[in-house]
C-alpha cells in the first residue's frame, strides 16, 4: 500500500524543480515502482535522482536516512546516481557512489497495511561529500 499523498508528490516536484533550476537540469517524473526521476542536461540522460523528504530544517537532519531498496534501484540504473533530502529550509544531496552510511533494521512506527516502514535502512552522518543548498 501507498501512503504518499498528493501533498508529498507536490513537494517532491518543488524539490527536483529547485535543484535542476540550481544545476542547468530537466527532469522526467518515472514510474511509482521505479527511482523517482531521470535528469537530463541539454536533452542527453546524465542521472537518475530519488527525493526523500525530511520534516526536519537541514541543521537537524542528520543522520540522513534511505531504505536500502531505494539504494538498489539506484545503483542498478548505471547512470550518476543521486539522492536529495528536501528539508524545511533547503536541500542536501549527494552522488550515491562518494557516500558511506551505517545500514540497520529502521524506518518508522508500523503502519496498518504498510510493507515497508520496518526495513533494512542506510543513515548518513554529516560529511564532506553530503551537499547543503538553502532556500
Amino acid at each position: 500500500m501507498r501512503f504518499e499523498t498528493e501533498a508529498d508528490l507536490d513537494r517532491e516536484t518543488k524539490c527536483i524543480e529547485f535543484f535542476c533550476n540550481k544545476f542547468g537540469l530537466t527532469y522526467i517524473k518515472l514510474d511509482k515502482n521505479d527511482v523517482d526521476f531521470a535528469l537530463y542536461k541539454d536533452g542527453k540522460l546524465i542521472s537518475y535522482a530519488e527525493v526523500k523528504g525530511r520534516n526536519k530544517n537541514i541543521y537537524e537532519a542528520y543522520p540522513l536516512p534511505i531504505a536500502c531498496r531505494k539504494l538498489v534501484k539506484l545503483v542498478d540504473k548505471k547512470m550518476n546516481p543521486v539522492i536529495i533530502w528536501d528539508c524545511f529550509d533547503g536541500i542536501i544531496y549527494g552522488k550515491l557512489e562518494s557516500l558511506q552510511g551505517l545500514l540497520r533494521i529502521g524506518g518508522r512506527k508500523p503502519r496498518e497495511k504498510s510493507v515497508n516502514d520496518i526495513e533494512l535502512m542506510a543513515y548518513f552522518e554529516k560529511n564532506i561529500e553530503l551537499k547543503e543548498i538553502f532556500f
